[in-house]
């Protein structure tokens, strides 16, 4: 069973790693399902909300979808 310290270090692994600024939950889950098989979307949901809790991810909502971003990254909200 992975630790919500692994699925965080997965998770910023792959928000680096994507071509884009913003990305989708759901492509944010199978990138870490891909590493760790047995990673439940429930846990990936609570570890991606504390990257966002400690500052490390944002939200991004379009008004109809919300997308996640490392922050300073792209054009966000915040800025």
């Amino acid at each position: 069973m992975a630790t919500t310290a692994d699925l965080k270090k997965i998770i910023l692994e792959f928000a680096e790693g994507y071509k884009k600024s913003k990305f989708y939950f759901n492509d944010m889950v199978h990138e870490v399902q891909k590493t760790i098989p047995d990673a439940k979307q429930r846990d990936i949901k609570k570890a991606s909300t504390e990257l966002v809790n400690e500052g490390v991810l944002i939200f991004f909502s379009t008004g109809s979808t919300t997308m996640y971003g490392l922050k300073g990254r792209g054009i966000t909200n915040d800025e």
